[in-house]
């Protein structure tokens, strides 16, 4: 009889081992973590510890995850508020850096605007250069990662060189980009290739719709 004629007669036979329950005390296998024998009743319950603890972890991590989003969560509803009580564009401009800066610790923020019925006399209505409105409209969802465009990263100005990550966050009317919202940090892996994009995506939202009402 080989091992696998034993586990197809224990799979075809359940009750044997509950029939024979001294075979439990009797059979002696390896410690999982160990040289020395334990019997199969002992080496179970080392079995279901360590899933326990595993188990144990994976909830952990999932209540981490889930305060972590209920903060963001709310870090966006208190963007959306003060970009619903902006009255004009200039108190709606001082709401989005405000609370990317303060709110959502984001130490670097820029924002451009084309295509707009109205215009201002400041850098969010610069000039921007036909090859990174395509880069923008080519964006299906915020970009992060390393700064690969150098003009965007130059909408920093004097702090560009010291900008090792940014979030590109396209801002739509419908399906045609209107702007861009660039975030950016001195820490490489504040925004990084791979990172969840949904929120980011939320606050594009947010900013296009307030934006839009206020432009036109």
């Amino acid at each position: 009889m080989n091992p696998e004629d034993v586990a197809s007669y224990l799979k075809q036979h359940p009750d044997f081992l509950a029939q024979h329950g001294d075979l439990f005390a009797e059979l002696t296998v390896p410690h999982p973590h160990g040289g020395q024998a334990i019997s199969l009743a002992e080496r179970q319950l080392h079995a279901l510890r360590d899933k326990i603890r595993q188990l144990e972890g994976k909830l952990a991590e999932l209540i981490s995850f889930g305060e972590e989003n209920d903060e963001i969560g709310e870090k966006v509803h208190r963007f959306s508020l003060a970009l619903l009580e902006a009255p004009d564009y200039e108190t709606l401009r001082h709401a989005v850096f405000h609370n990317m800066r303060e709110d959502f610790a984001v130490p670097r923020v820029a924002l451009r605007i084309w295509n707009s019925v109205i215009t201002h006399d400041d850098e969010d209505f610069a000039e921007v250069s036909e090859a990174a409105r395509f880069y923008a409209g080519d964006l299906h969802q915020p970009y992060c990662g390393a700064p690969g465009n150098i003009e965007v990263v130059g909408w920093f100005g004097e702090a560009a060189p010291h900008v090792r990550s940014v979030a590109l966050v396209p801002l739509r009317r419908g399906a045609q980009v209107f702007g861009l919202l660039v975030l950016g940090s001195e820490e490489p892996e504040r925004f990084y290739a791979g990172m969840g994009t949904l929120y980011l995506g939320r606050i594009g939202d947010l900013v296009s719709t307030a934006l839009l009402r206020q432009l036109g």
